[in-house]
């Protein structure tokens, strides 16, 4: 007898093919058979309509603290998440000593949004080194799969110290960080992630560790996958790091490179285009790039205390890290304003925010005699008020104690170009940054989002090419090799949905963290049941607690 039917369903079986009506039948935890009339099991599910296809693989989270008090890592699981890929970027927490956590937290708290005293309630400090930190979160069982980058500020950190801030290592300090990184990749670490980008600034706002280093550590570190022979190199790459050099590491490791953060810029509306054509011209030159665009319009709420969207920019510099009575005096200061302003209309790249004021609005008054100000956007209250839209934000901030909450549509609010990139045979949809900036947004749900806006509703891709992206695209990646497919022998990682209202829900913030702090929330729609290894971990209302039939995925195929 098999432990689960799901009968007269619609499935999508992650290689792209065309759906197929049929039963999927499953037997400890893998598919047992694809077809018809399978016989009795201790579960059926009448699918009715309903559509089934491979749990998706969420490449780019950033669960690493919150998986050591919350191994149900929510709210991964009710949004047909059933594999999860943590230690993006290299912001992780592991390898640690007791004498660096609260520099370790610091930085987590300004370059990924999370609150300090969330992290020091929470963390569950059972571990030192990577090898012990995969045990620890192994130890007490996962809702889903999970599968974890060595990270770079990480390994400097413990390496450097304080000067992991500061300086490039040493050829004695580069040869440790390699020695810590095969350690890793022995223990079942996924590759090795990092970042040069200026908009990653850590505790006091200074750089994350990961931007001190010089191309031949770079080098150096990414030649421990090819010692490996298997690994992904996560880069979120500063513009000063080229496609040309990121080619040269694909080439002379051999190993996948999955280049971040690609977004839509419509005060450069070509440039992610140039970077994608780079890298598509690097792989037709046979080196494994992919850049990782975002099919969600990055959209995120923020107050100046801790204002993440405008903190890339050098004019911001002399404001990171000060105290609040420094720091209001310095957001006064007619020079710095106006450093600013002249950084926001020059043409850049890549940054965040870009001077679109129309697309800034503010969300929640601290005072009630601003009431009249919230839903409207900062470029429109600026032309009536007849003032330039950067000092009517401060100001207004200012005389609300820097409480005034605010919502900005940053980058990919032009859905043609999104549609483009989606569509771009080089690009790798990803970057929910699920785990992180947890009071600023929430894109956990990119899965839904794919399936429903841009498959059904918009037609960028077909339904079949939508799952592709979502699971076996992912699974060939990294290696994981029974998963991301529906077919006799895989994994049963499983997503019920119904096709023609699956998304995304509206944000709301719920109260659920350490100490009862908030956290932006998005519910699921239209997702009927969620399966890791045969085990149901959600259903329509939600994730399922208490259930851990996750496994921390060690074996990567090379």
């Amino acid at each position: 007898m098999h432990d689960l039917v799901i009968r007269a369903a619609t499935v999508y079986d992650g290689l792209g093919n065309p759906p197929i009506n049929a039963d999927v039948a499953v037997a400890a935890g893998r598919i047992a058979a694809l077809g018809r009339d399978l016989g009795p099991a201790r579960e059926s599910v009448d699918a009715d309509g309903l559509a089934v296809m491979p749990g998706i693989i969420d490449n780019h989270t950033h669960y690493d603290a919150q998986i050591t008090w919350d191994a149900g890592i929510a709210p991964s699981p009710a949004l047909g998440i059933t594999t999860a890929v943590i230690g993006n970027c290299g912001f992780t927490i592991a390898p640690c000593r007791p004498a660096d956590r609260e520099l370790v937290m610091r930085n987590l708290t300004q370059v990924e949004g999370m609150s300090l005293d969330v992290l020091r309630r929470g963390i569950r400090w059972d571990f030192e080194s990577i090898p012990d930190y995969l045990d620890a979160i192994e130890r007490p069982g996962l809702a889903v799969n999970v599968a974890t980058f060595a990270g770079h500020s990480s390994l400097r950190t413990w390496v450097m110290g304080e000067a992991a801030t500061r300086r490039a290592a040493t050829p004695a300090e580069v040869a440790r960080m390699r020695d810590l990184l095969r350690e890793a990749m022995a223990a079942g670490a996924a590759g090795f992630a990092t970042s040069t980008s200026p908009a990653h600034n850590g505790a006091g706002g200074v750089p994350m560790p990961s931007r001190l280093a010089d191309d031949n550590e770079l080098r150096a570190l990414v030649d421990c996958l090819r010692e490996a022979g298997r690994g992904v190199f996560m880069l979120t790459k500063g513009g000063h790091t080229s496609i040309d050099f990121l080619e040269e590491l694909a080439e002379a490791s051999g190993r996948p490179v999955v280049i971040a953060a690609l977004l839509h810029n419509k005060t450069n509306p070509e440039g992610v285009f140039r970077e994608l054509d780079r890298i598509g011209e690097a792989a037709a030159r046979g080196r494994r790039l992919l850049g990782a665009v975002s099919c969600c319009p990055l959209t995120m709420d923020f107050t100046l205390h801790s204002p993440y969207p405008v903190e890339g920019l050098q004019s911001w510099k002399p404001a990171l890290g000060l105290e609040p009575a420094a720091f209001k005096a310095k957001i006064k200061e007619q020079s710095f304003r106006d450093a600013m302003r002249a950084e926001l209309s020059a043409p850049a790249v890549f940054r965040l925010f870009n001077g679109e004021w129309d697309q800034v609005q503010v969300v929640e008054v601290a005072d009630p005699a601003h009431a009249a100000l919230e839903q409207r956007s900062i470029g429109e209250l600026a032309r009536e008020a007849g003032r330039d839209p950067l000092d009517l934000m401060f100001d207004l901030a200012l005389a609300e104690n820097l409480d005034t909450v605010f919502t900005a549509t940053l980058l990919n609010s032009d859905e043609a170009a999104v549609a483009r990139m989606l569509r771009h045979p080089h690009s790798l949809v990803s970057l929910s940054d699920a785990g992180a900036h947890l009071t600023f947004f929430n894109d956990a749900a990119f899965g839904l989002h794919l399936l429903g806006h841009w498959a059904r509703d918009r037609g960028a891709l077909t339904i079949e090419e939508a799952v592709r992206r979502l699971t076996h695209a992912n699974a060939q990646l990294f290696g994981m090799r029974d998963r991301g497919r529906i077919a006799p022998g895989a994994a049963a990682d499983l997503l019920l949905f119904d096709p023609a209202t699956v998304g995304r829900g509206g944000k709301r913030r719920v109260h659920d963290l350490p100490g009862g702090a908030p956290r932006l929330h998005t519910d699921a729609i239209g997702v009927h049941g969620v399966w890791v290894n045969g085990t149901r971990v959600a259903g329509a209302d939600g994730a399922i607690g208490g259930v851990r039939p996750g496994r921390l995925l060690r074996d990567f195929s090379a």
